[in-house]
């Protein structure tokens, strides 16, 4: 009986499904790197990539505890254990604020602003589920939630938040813009009959130029960091790995399916990499 708790708990934190951790994680990487300049503080980055994983953990259970009304009349959600009543709205929440009191004391190893911003943060993850009720737009908001990683990170080794660090976020976000939509689109139709909203919703027969222009903007965005950092040639060769996993993506869904648009979100953690492997070799 304890196990099969315990197993319900990990799937409610998605532990079993990496993808929205790597989402997570190839950002505050970017930044971690980047304010660094290559040799970033290794308690910093410990610290920082347990608090990806916490709190990503802790936003699956708090979006799953306001999605709770609508998950089980979507196909792919309605297995989830709040869904189903395996785990109580009550258990849910308790484990929320057990994983968020674990964030807490992560921040309490990095200064002053890295707690101030990890409050909001906190913020920031708590409301990101209920904002598909009230707008078609929630996943410009998800990159700000799922980047702000970002400003800490850069907090924490320079005790500031340069412009560097706000146009990565300004980058994150554009990319969430276009990795979830494609994650919206496989639940679209089911969106559309329950009334949640999402950008898939919102661009219908448009959703994969909106995609494409998200994508584009988060390229140009990279582009000015690398420029402004002064980055050379190898972090433009990670920028174009991450321009040609944009352009499959595009090309994999040009027929559309449930399957093929899933597989385009699952493929973004290949972007996030290209990003990254391009700053870390441009530091070597």
């Amino acid at each position: 009986m304890l196990f099969k708790r315990l197993g319900a708990y990990a799937r409610l934190m998605r532990l079993d499904k990496p993808i929205g951790s790597l989402l997570l994680l190839w950002p505050t990487l970017w930044a971690l790197w980047i304010a660094g300049e290559g040799q970033p503080q290794a308690y910093i980055v410990l610290v920082m990539i347990t608090g990806v994983f916490v709190m990503r953990s802790a936003g699956c259970v708090i979006n799953d505890f306001a999605d709770r009304g609508f998950d089980a009349h979507v196909e792919r959600t309605r297995d989830r254990p709040l869904a189903t009543g395996e785990v109580s709205v009550r258990e849910a929440l308790v484990l929320f604020g057990s994983l968020s009191l674990i964030g807490f004391g992560l921040v309490l190893l990095l200064n002053w602003l890295s707690l101030v911003l990890a409050f909001v943060g906190l913020v920031l993850a708590a409301s990101y589920p209920f904002l598909k009720r009230i707008t078609g737009l929630p996943q410009f908001y998800l990159g700000i939630a799922f980047g702000w990683g970002i400003p800490i990170a850069f907090a924490a080794h320079l005790n500031t938040v340069p412009l560097t660090g706000w146009l990565l976020l300004a980058a994150n976000i554009a990319w969430a813009g276009a990795y979830d939509t494609f994650y919206a689109m496989v639940d679209r139709n089911d969106d559309v009959r329950i009334g949640v909203k999402s950008l898939a919703t919102l661009s219908g027969k448009y959703d994969r130029l909106v995609i494409g222009a998200c994508q584009l903007l988060t390229l140009i965005i990279l582009c000015l960091v690398g420029y402004l950092e002064n980055l050379d040639g190898y972090f433009y060769l990670g920028i174009l790995g991450a321009a040609l996993v944009a352009i499959w993506h595009q090309y994999s869904c040009r027929i559309e399916s449930r399957e093929r648009f899933f597989a385009a979100f699952l493929g973004n953690s290949w972007f996030g990499a290209m990003v990254f492997g391009g700053i870390m070799l441009a530091y070597l």
